[in-house]
């Protein structure tokens, strides 16, 4: 006899049942989780990093197997193998880190992988797919040259061509600006009204509120509590999620701001595509200050980032620390002299997947501080103990300091990232998207250690398409659009509204 579940119409569509994970070296992601998602329903899966939610929906798109429990697709009991097995059966996933390939067209990218019947009309499928989704997407540009926001449709469309009914969305909107996240929100409630149920994974608590329907929430790979919106608030679900009431906000507070430490005049740096980026820039920071750099992700910032660290070169003008010009240096003459960089993106620069925690927690400064003299080896006693002492002043939740960090989630992945850039004692810390991607606990922690270096006297380079973030932290903000500066202003100038124009390119 098949094994089935009784469902009513438009009720549950899915159901996991005690679902367990544990990991190969013995991390136990999920303990025994119940999940249903109804037919044309919105369902809000929160939790801090680390909770498991990214593990639960990566079961039920037949990207990991569990290690216990059973899956329900309309009523009947299944096993996937792969993904394949999840998309025949109308379920699909966009990850967190996109899986495009980028010297592929949008087009490619969307038909990558289906049969030559399937590719019969396709573009005009497409066509139609984007005027009734609203996903507007240029088919014939190479990914490599979008923005994220733009690739993130990408990948939705590409779920969408293959006629799933259920759409699972993993920390959606980490990578979008306000207004991407806008678009992003009237697309999936569109998705509702065609009858497509989508599983929104999140950590953000107002973003929950705003388009769930109905909110799991995850801790430490158990149901913390299952609640309706409209029974749902900021108290309520942070109580589920972290155990206490929603953290405040940390203060800017008062510094004393000193002398100007770092100076860049009339910075040009070019693009992968060989255009300008970054185009005669100028700026001063002082010690004991936090100079903010906000704007629409693709304006030059992340070019200006690479040119300041030494990833990338500077062409023209000059970049002066502490009196020492700096441009085109190394990065571990950066280090050398002060500098400190927590990149924006953790899993390609900040950290080598294979490599364990210990081993991570030492890059840069693994010659200068943890060699053993003329047997120039690493002194791995030093390395255990210097690794054990950041993860416990950082709250870094890994499963052994012997693990490689790919076994580690996101969120603790970048605790590790910041741990190690801060824990270098920095005269200068440059850092891009800090934040990024973690839950409200992690992320008010990391600002409260950019506000303690700010207040010890250090430079801090702020870069944020976090709009609060910017305004929380900063003294001063510029704003960048199309490789330029369109107004450096103290932060007590400014309003949400105001900035919001200034990342449009308006100025005074």
């Amino acid at each position: 006899m098949e094994d089935t579940e009784a469902t009513g119409p438009d009720e549950c569509l899915v159901s996991m049942k005690s679902v367990v994970k544990i990991y190969p070296d013995g991390t136990i992601a999920l303990r025994g989780v119940d999940f249903t998602l109804r037919r044309g329903e919105i369902h809000g899966l929160l939790g801090e990093n680390g909770a498991g939610k990214t593990t639960l929906m990566k079961i039920l798109a037949g990207v990991l197997k569990p290690t216990s429990g059973t899956i329900y697709v309309g009523g009947r009991k299944v096993g996937f193998s792969a993904a394949a097995d999840a998309l025949k059966l109308g379920i699909g996933m966009v990850h967190q880190n996109l899986s495009l390939i980028p010297s592929f067209t949008v087009y490619e990218n969307i038909v990558l992988g289906l049969s030559r019947r399937q590719l019969l009309n396709a573009k005009e499928g497409i066509n139609k797919l984007m005027s009734l989704t609203g996903l507007k997407v240029p088919l014939d540009e190479r990914v490599e040259g979008l923005p994220f926001g733009v690739r993130q449709k990408v990948e939705v469309l590409k779920m969408l061509f293959r006629n799933v009914d259920v759409l699972i969305l993993d920390e959606p909107t980490t990578n979008l600006t306000l207004t991407e996240t806008r678009e992003l929100f009237n697309v999936i409630n569109g998705l509702r009204r065609m009858g497509k149920s989508v599983v929104f994974i999140t950590h953000k608590l107002r973003e929950v509120l705003e388009v769930a329907d109905r909110i799991t929430v995850l801790r430490r790979g158990r149901v913390a509590g299952e609640v309706p919106r409209v029974e749902a608030s900021l108290n309520l679900l942070a109580q589920l999620m972290v155990g206490k009431d929603a953290i405040p906000a940390v203060s800017r507070g008062v510094s004393t701001v000193g002398e100007e430490l770092l100076i860049v005049r009339d910075l040009w740096i070019l693009s992968d595509l060989g255009t300008w980026a970054v185009k005669g820039v100028s700026l001063t920071v002082r010690s004991g200050e936090i100079l903010g750099i906000a704007g629409v992700e693709g304006n030059g910032q992340k070019e200006l980032v690479e040119g300041l660290t030494g990833l990338r070169r500077v062409e023209k003008g000059e970049v002066i620390f502490r009196g020492q010009r700096i441009d085109n240096l190394p990065p571990s003459e950066l280090y050398k002299l002060g500098v400190a960089h927590i990149p924006e993106d953790r899993v390609q620069v900040g950290l080598i997947q294979d490599f364990t925690v210990n081993e991570n927690s030492i890059l840069g400064i693994q010659r200068s501080m943890f060699f053993r003299g003329f047997l120039n080896t690493l002194a791995w006693d030093k390395v255990v103990e210097h690794a054990s002492d950041l993860i416990t002043k950082f709250n870094v939740i890994v499963p052994s300091l012997f693990s490689p960090v790919k076994y580690l989630s996101g969120g603790n992945q970048q605790r590790l990232v910041v741990a190690r850039e801060i824990s270098k004692e920095p005269q200068l810390i440059i850092a891009a998207q800090p934040t990024r991607g973690l839950d409200i606990s992690a992320t008010e922690h990391i600002r409260g250690l950019l506000l303690d270096l700010k207040k010890r006297g250090k430079v801090v380079l702020l870069v944020s398409s976090d709009l609060e973030e910017i305004l929380q932290l900063s003294d001063r903000v510029a704003v960048m659009y199309e490789g330029r500066f369109v107004g450096v202003k103290d932060v007590g100038e400014l309003t949400e509204d105001k900035l919001g124009l200034m990342l449009g390119g308006v100025s005074d």
